[in-house]
């Protein structure tokens, strides 16, 4: 109960209780959270892009002196690294299915 100005006491309404519901498409913090999911995004495609070109050329590398390009044993390192860096066990199994995905579809194009 609180007391208005007049010194009458009266029951406050909680704002949660009315209808304040603004379209998410002008809720602001909904737009800074969906800009910053987009620059995530943004930097994760960058980031896969840069190691794509870190791979063609090491394979341009390993060709050009008669080494195999796919190592095996330095996959799963590349593989237990990632997990060691993540401290939720699903999301680092999560990261390494799309990690050997990327692996396998890289090895099927390049015939290797």
């Amino acid at each position: 109960m609180t007391i208005s100005s007049s010194g009458e006491p009266f029951v406050a309404i909680a704002l949660a209780s009315l209808d304040f519901a603004v379209p998410d498409d002008t809720d602001p913090v909904i737009q800074q959270f969906r800009d910053k999911i987009s620059d995530n995004d943004r930097a994760l495609v960058e980031a896969v892009n840069a190691r794509l070109r870190l791979v063609a050329q090491l394979k341009a590398y390993k060709e050009s002196r008669g080494i195999d390009f796919v190592d095996p044993e330095r996959e799963e390192w590349i593989l237990r690294d990632l997990g060691a860096c993540e401290p939720r066990p699903a999301v680092g199994r999560r990261a390494a299915r799309v990690l050997r995905a990327d692996l396998r579809a890289h090895e099927a194009r390049s015939g290797t």
